[in-house]
């Protein structure tokens, strides 16, 4: 068959139906345009040159039946030459498919998943990850893990409208270099105006024991087996990360509005002050009811996460044991000082956790149950030394 152009009549052979050659797509579709002026991309040697718009019946273009020219000699070799070196590549495509987009897709969610190629395998097989887009956005994404203060780039793309993108495929080998990680997200719109989104970016942390427990891995809505989601944004909310940038965390503790919030605090109360830690950030809170110069910590999950969706009990436990530590850390150097970290009564795990720290790690500092009258049954009091 001869080769085909732009402006060929040509008819399907799979089907009933044809068109002209409205352009190119790669080395192997043609874009054929119909009646009502849609391109369909067809495979080239789905498709037969016609000498008529009447694509059930038309008389092919073979080597039997081919009409002899009349174009010169010169002519036809110089149309010739123009052929072969006209690649179809070099065609502009003008065929884009049409997102499809949903009702309630324009807000963001996206999820970083993990999915065992063998669910019943659960101790020796390996993983696929795949960037989950759950919204009428295409969404530029970096995928990122932690080397010491430096970071490697593990995966980046482009993620189109309700769909899912395969990143790589893991082994247990190198649980421990994903141990950290962050993704980072821009959000936008093709042909069309949007509403623009803020750019997201989020750290977490990857428990690698998860990956030996079968109970890690869920039923969920975008694969037919069960998977590990990881909630990067969702109906355009970033969940609180794991990990806090610490020297962040202490600029505001000790910026000048904290500074004069605590200091009225202190002339209102005596110098009582409680601090408790909202959404990851320290906020100095006077309490007109602290007549001690207690610093008081609350280590309440509620008082501490803007949310708790898809974290595990002990992803909360950790988190709580982080505030503890960089509390302990942060006023190592005040001799004498007193915190008093509210726990709860509950099943007393965190307060069992909070009394081996100070048992192994902080043995130098004493402890004891606080006042029971100001703090009820579920706070311990620190002493510094």
């Amino acid at each position: 068959m001869n080769k085909l152009k732009i402006g060929d009549k040509v008819r399907f052979l799979s089907e009933i139906g044809g068109g002209r050659v409205a352009g190119f797509k790669g080395n192997n579709l043609v874009l054929v345009e119909d009646e009502d002026g849609f391109q369909i991309p067809t495979p080239i040697n789905e498709v037969v040159k016609v000498e008529t718009d009447d694509y059930n019946i038309a008389k092919v273009h073979t080597s039997a039946t081919k009409q002899p020219k009349t174009e010169s000699p010169s002519a036809t070799k110089a149309t010739k030459n123009e052929e072969e070196d006209y690649d179809p590549a070099d065609r502009p495509i003008s065929y884009r498919p049409p997102v499809e987009e949903r009702r309630g897709g324009d807000v963001l969610s996206a999820y970083l998943a993990f999915v065992p190629i063998d669910v019943k395998q659960i101790s020796s097989t390996n993983f696929e990850t795949y960037f989950v887009n759950d919204s009428n956005y295409y969404l530029q994404f970096t995928y990122m893990v932690a080397e010491g203060a430096s970071w490697r780039l593990r995966a980046s793309g482009e993620v189109e409208p309700n769909t899912k993108l395969f990143i790589e495929e893991f082994g247990r080998d190198v649980l421990n270099e994903m141990e950290k990680a962050c993704v980072q997200i821009i959000a936008y719109k093709r042909d069309k105006s949007f509403i623009l989104k803020p750019a997201v970016d989020v750290q977490f942390r990857i428990d690698p024991v998860k990956f030996y427990k079968l109970h890690t891995f869920q039923e969920n809505d975008f694969f037919e087996a069960p998977a590990m989601l990881i909630t990067i944004v969702e109906n355009d909310i970033t969940p609180r990360p794991l990990v806090i940038d610490a020297k962040q965390l202490k600029q505001e503790m000790f910026s000048p509005k904290n500074s004069q919030e605590q200091g009225r605090g202190q002339q209102k109360n005596g110098g009582g002050m409680v601090r408790r830690y909202e959404n990851g950030q320290s906020k100095g809170k006077p309490m007109e009811s602290r007549k001690s110069d207690n610093i008081v910590v609350d280590l309440h999950a509620h008082a501490i996460l803007e949310t708790q969706a898809g974290m595990s009990a002990a992803d909360i436990l950790n988190y709580q044991l982080d505030i503890f530590r960089r509390t302990l850390e942060e006023h190592k150097k005040e001799k004498g000082a007193k915190i008093v970290f509210i726990h709860g009564k509950g099943e007393g795990v965190l307060r069992r956790a909070l009394i081996n720290e100070l048992k192994y790690k902080y043995k130098k500092y004493t402890y004891q149950d606080a006042s029971f009258q100001e703090y009820g049954y579920g706070a311990t009091q620190v002493t510094i030394h």
